[in-house]
């Protein structure tokens, strides 16, 4: 039987992956910002609405980390509106994808000396990729600019291959609240050992569909 030429042959869409904490991981981490009130940023550490990126801030996040406080960090944690990162992890993203993230250092002490280093991380680059004539989505939609899904709602997402390209990472427009990953910086965190981050699934909730 003839097999098709390359040419002819249809093209598999990546797999894509929602990263997540991994809640195995159940007790806090051990740290405290002790600077959170002069950062002049209210009550919550987020970027400027509409935009991702960190926001002016009056002085360098510091961070207490001892194992007083709890657990030690691992490579991902949640914080806030970003993610705190070790040195490991922010090398593992700037070498697959360094365009998609940013960084801002943090200084960080214990009470006992010398502390590893951590990161602020945000995911910045957001893809309008979800094909919503395809998709079951739910949108909230308050007449603004600020027109969303609902990532709750039962949902079915399909993704648009070529407003992909070649970013390995990235935050779907209107669902930013996720982040998603292509098999390579997957397979680069697991390469790296890299602790705290799960890589679960991508294309929704609705039972009964394949992705």
């Amino acid at each position: 039987m003839a097999t098709p030429s390359d040419g002819s042959r249809k093209r598999k869409a990546p797999k894509l992956y929602r990263i997540k904490l991994n809640f195995r991981i159940s007790k806090p981490p051990g740290w405290e910002l002790e600077n959170f009130a002069a950062l002049g940023i209210g009550r919550v550490l987020r970027p400027p609405r509409g935009k991702r990126g960190f926001p002016s801030l009056s002085e360098t996040p510091r961070l207490l980390i001892d194992k007083s406080l709890g657990r030690p960090p691992v490579d991902w944690e949640m914080f806030h509106d970003y993610w705190l990162v070790s040195d490991r992890m922010k090398s593992v993203l700037e070498a697959v994808d360094r365009e998609g993230v940013a960084f801002l250092k943090c200084e960080t002490r214990s009470l006992k000396g010398d502390a590893p280093v951590y990161w602020l991380c945000d995911v910045v680059r957001r893809l309008d990729v979800i094909d919503e004539e395809k998709s079951i989505v739910e949108v909230l939609d308050d007449g603004t600019d600020y027109r969303r899904y609902n990532g709750t709602a039962i949902s079915r997402y399909v993704f648009r291959e070529e407003a992909i390209g070649s970013a390995h990472i990235f935050r779907p427009r209107f669902l930013e609240q996720w982040i998603l990953c292509d098999q390579a910086m997957k397979g680069a965190c697991k390469a790296a050992g890299v602790r705290g981050l799960s890589f679960g699934y991508a294309y929704g909730n609705y039972e009964g569909l394949d992705p």
